[in-house]
């Protein structure tokens, strides 16, 4: 039976969400600080995605200037309704729900809208169409009573379409399977008359699961479904490929099918780096509701295809060399909280990559010189050819192993009081820099290189013979040392005090390893 490889969205793209327009899917992940924000993805077979845009790339759409980088824009949803795409999403500040907003596109790849903001609180809002043409917004929030009914609630209320925004009363709707566990991530579809609220609970660490419950009306009352939760890894060894498993959206394809997208982590001795990636799971509807992954109720690393999908080149294990030839930076690159323009650009004609020095450091809240994209790979190997352009004390410039503005590693090209060129290794911690090791560069330029295993991330310079720098262990940059929800980016970045200077960049490249 031909079958395809999970992930099939790699790196730190969580939160899934799904929709279909008739042979075209369209996905979105939840960005937090980085911007452009709301990655839009496409695929015809729902194993190859493709960048198509970001839902935000403007500025004044939603200000994340000072936010943490596990705050900002999380779990939003996709939908498609008579020609219309549609994206609510909360911005989260101090790790709490701040506003939602409500989005709409003609076209998934853009522009969108400035966005419209609902009066919901919460987080992970999501939109309903039923049959009669009504749409309903659903979220979680705090529950009133959490002694009596537990921690969160489910809600719903009408969203006027014409008006863009929520009217009549507010219903809520369940309070989730478990008790004590907060209820979140809500889904609503509608299966032979039925309604099927799909959730997630646990947590989206270890005990993640997905839940659900189900209703004859659309406004409830809604019954816990007996068999949740319906899908979760929490109750297997340490030795499961993938765990943390949830926050499930479903679709349908024209051949019938019904499969599910979820969130999950690749974990090794306990730790993830990845952070939380796209699995796909197949769904089978019956009498009692959906059945995920029927038949082995696991979600693995190697999965049949789609009926109708013959074949699914697997268009994300390949290496990628970026020369930065276009007039604009590729989709899969984003910096933070907000444009990098007159930072980071490209070199159209001649190729390559100019980095303006700026003195804002990677351990601000605001925008660096700073872009970056997922690493994808346990194993891997990221380099770029950098030059820095006469430079001074107090500048530097290259590649940076980037968990969060508090926790990562830099490899830089610098000069010391005296003039020498060097290439200087340092690990942040809790914000503080601590220097790992340093080795002399002779020419003006050179290739700056890390290469990730199991153990650790090991930084090199090639500039003839080539030298070995130093290493981080792999665990420092994992989720589970930095807290949050993201994981690791390799980027490119430049500082100095003055804020002048220049560095180039004539290309970057990222190599999958072999397993």
């Amino acid at each position: 039976m031909p079958t395809f490889s999970n992930p099939v969205l790699a790196g730190s793209r969580p939160d899934p969400s799904i929709c279909r327009v008739g042979a075209d899917y369209y996905l979105v992940t939840s960005s937090f600080a980085y911007f452009p924000g709301l990655p839009v993805h496409h695929s015809r077979n729902l194993v190859d995605w493709t960048p198509l845009g970001h839902v935000v790339d403007r500025p004044s759409q939603v200000p994340l200037t000072g936010l943490d980088v596990s705050d900002g824009l999380w779990a939003a949803t996709i939908r498609h309704h008579e020609g219309t795409f549609y994206v609510v999403v909360t911005l989260a500040r101090g790790r709490r729900g701040s506003t939602t907003h409500l989005f709409t596109a003609a076209d998934p790849a853009g522009p969108w809208s400035d966005p419209v903001a609902l009066d919901a609180e919460g987080i992970d809002p999501s939109l309903f169409f039923d049959d009669d043409g009504r749409c309903w917004f659903t979220a979680c929030r705090d529950a009133a009573e959490p002694e009596v009914t537990g921690p969160g609630e489910l809600w719903m209320r009408e969203l006027d379409l014409h008006k863009q925004e929520l009217t009549g009363p507010t219903y809520p709707l369940w309070y989730g399977a478990v008790r004590g566990a907060w209820v979140e991530a809500p889904h609503l579809y509608k299966r032979d008359g039925v309604y099927h609220l799909i959730a997630a609970e646990g947590g989206t660490e270890h005990h993640h699961a997905v839940t659900a419950a189900r209703a004859e009306s659309v406004t409830g009352p809604y019954t816990t479904d007996p068999r949740s939760p319906l899908l979760t890894h929490r109750h297997r060894g340490a030795a499961e490929p993938v765990h943390h498993v949830g926050h499930a959206d479903l679709v349908d394809t024209p051949a019938g099918e019904t499969w599910a997208v979820v969130l999950g982590v690749r974990p090794t001795d306990g730790t993830h780096t990845l952070g939380r990636e796209v699995f796909l799971v197949p769904v089978e509807w019956t009498d009692r509701g959906p059945v995920f992954a029927p038949g082995t109720g696991r979600v693995g690393l190697s999965e049949r295809l789609p009926a109708g999908v013959t074949a699914a080149p697997g268009v994300q294990d390949g290496p990628v060399r970026d020369d930065f030839a276009g007039p604009a930076l590729g989709p899969e690159w984003t910096g933070l909280r907000g444009p990098v323009d007159g930072l980071v650009s490209p070199r159209p004609g001649e190729g390559g990559l100019t980095i303006r020095l700026s003195p804002e450091p990677l351990t601000s809240t605001g925008t660096p010189a700073f872009v970056a994209r997922p690493q994808q790979h346990l194993r891997m190997r990221a380099a770029a050819r950098v030059r820095l352009v006469a430079p001074e004390p107090g500048q530097e410039a290259g590649l940076v192993v980037f968990q969060n503005d508090r926790r990562h590693a830099t490899l830089a090209l610098t000069v010391d009081s005296n003039g020498t060129r060097q290439a200087v290794l340092t690990a942040v911690e809790a914000g503080i820099p601590t220097r790992l090791g340093a080795v002399p560069v002779t020419g003006t330029e050179c290739v700056l290189a890390v290469d990730s295993d199991e153990a650790a991330y090991t930084f090199h310079v090639e500039d003839g013979a080539g030298s070995a720098v130093g290493s981080v262990e792999r665990p420092f940059f994992s989720t589970e040392r930095a807290g949050g929800f993201v994981g690791v980016h390799l980027g490119l970045y430049g500082t100095s005090g003055t804020g002048d200077g220049e560095a180039q960049v004539r290309w970057f490249e990222y190599v999958p390893g072999q397993d």
